[in-house]
């Protein structure tokens, strides 16, 4: 199941301590300027290459975010 989060429910979740995976799908550069605290480097076009390794747990929960509208 796929659902979209705001950034309201994502800092909660933060906040909060709950446990699921974050994951910036931007460039490698973009990541390393600037990313949220604890989140895996995943770019939408090196998905295939890396998502087995990066995300063994096929039951975890997993937010995935990149840039938006501004």
């Amino acid at each position: 199941m796929v659902a979209q989060i705001g950034r309201e429910e994502l800092k909660h979740k933060m906040d909060a301590g709950e446990n699921f995976l974050l994951v910036e799908a931007l460039p490698e550069e973009k990541y390393r300027q600037a990313h949220l605290a604890g989140a895996l480097n995943l770019p939408h076009n090196q998905v295939r290459q890396k998502a087995a390794s990066l995300l063994p747990d096929k039951n975890a929960e997993i937010v995935v975010y990149c840039a938006g509208p501004t």
